[in-house]
């Protein structure tokens, strides 16, 4: 049952709304602004339903109070007796999810409370659907970039890139219905090894990544990795059979925050150079990001599988390749010297796009 808090100096008011909704809803009562910021600390409400004008602590200034506690929008509808249109106009302005005259009717203000939740779930829905990976129920790669930025900046803990070994030969051998399968089974042991608040999502194809919220201590990434590839090869011969010889497995590459820094876009790159010294120890482990990962490298090109490995993608998308502007000035170059030396058409396009709530390349990519 949701819960509102109701909000009104008048003791009468008070009690004619309590009896209007206490048969659909669980109401809790507050005579003032002061008493209603206590009692959202406790109670933790689903509505507000909140007196305008109120001596010591307005409407307005409780709403801006409750939302600067709470970390997810709480929806407010004021009552008045106030006729003026400037009383409403700034109600909204403010965020208010609707507005009802007194003296209150009793089914009008039911109506209003039913249609402000259908229209909290309708949006919550549609931004679940927007930020989900529609396969595997994760956040999907832009909300996983979007939310894990966020959490980088704001908390300490373990980012992580995963990468699943020999995917590739299950959709060869088995046929791609198979592959989703072992996808979505997979994604549901990462599911498993998350809390409430750490974040998890798929990037694409069979990469995925996580952000463990104070996560410091790498005897757990180990018995998470262990997990992982324990239950992940169990599952794969239930649904292809105990002779399944695929090496499955999953690689991890772990950084430590804010250890080796904040910055999302940094801290991937950190994460992808420990993935990769998974994969070149043979798979199916864990690497934390010492800092010298990516000298490795400069070393290791030693043949054609290794450069194949350093230098490719593994798992080229469908969208645009991102790149410096120096990086672009080269590949600019070769292409004008392809076109020369092959007599190709190559057409080039600029778009400028402008949008300050973008906080990096990759969101502004892929909402353009």
């Amino acid at each position: 049952m949701k819960k509102i808090l109701i909000v009104d100096d008048e003791d009468v008011m008070l009690e004619l709304a309590r009896l209007v909704l206490e048969e659909d809803y669980e109401t809790v009562c507050a005579s003032s602004g002061e008493e209603a910021v206590r009692l959202f600390e406790t109670e933790r409400p689903d509505m507000i339903l909140s007196d305008l004008l109120m001596p010591k602590m307005s409407g307005y200034e409780l709403q801006q109070i409750i939302q600067e506690k709470s970390n997810k929008q709480i929806p407010f509808i004021f009552m008045t007796a106030d006729e003026r249109d400037e009383s409403e106009n700034l109600g909204f302005e403010l965020g208010a999810a609707d507005y009802i005259r007194k003296p209150l009717k009793s089914d009008l203000l039911l109506r209003r409370i039913e249609r402000v939740f259908h229209n909290v779930e309708q949006v919550a829905g549609w931004k679940k659907a927007a930020s989900t990976d529609m396969m595997t129920g994760l956040l999907n790669k832009s909300a996983s970039q979007r939310e894990i930025s966020t959490a980088c900046m704001e908390s300490q803990g373990t980012l992580m890139m995963i990468d699943l070994d020999s995917f590739k030969l299950v959709n060869d051998i088995y046929g791609h219905e198979m592959g989703d399968r072992i996808l979505i089974r997979f994604s549901n042991l990462i599911k498993s090894i998350t809390r409430e608040d750490d974040l998890a999502g798929r990037m694409g194809g069979d990469e995925f990544i996580a952000f463990f919220r104070h996560l410091n201590d790498e005897q757990i990434i180990a018995k998470k990795t262990a997990f992982l590839n324990e239950e992940l090869v169990k599952s794969a011969k239930e649904y292809m059979g105990e002779d399944m010889e695929i090496p499955l497995g999953a690689s991890i590459g772990a950084v430590f925050v804010p250890d080796a820094g904040t910055d999302f876009e940094a801290l991937f790159k950190k994460a992808d150079s420990a993935l990769y010294t998974v994969k070149q120890k043979g798979k199916h482990g864990y690497a934390l990001y010492q800092g010298e990962s990516l000298q490795k490298e400069e070393t290791a090109i030693g043949n054609m599988d290794n450069l194949r490995m350093i230098f490719g993608e593994r798992n080229i998308g469908h969208g645009a390749l991102i790149v410096e502007k120096g990086n672009f000035q080269m590949i600019y170059q070769f292409l004008m010297r392809f076109i020369s030396n092959y007599t190709w058409d190559i057409h080039l396009a600029v778009f400028s796009i402008e949008n300050e709530n973008m906080e990096n390349i990759s969101q502004v990519t892929d909402q353009f």
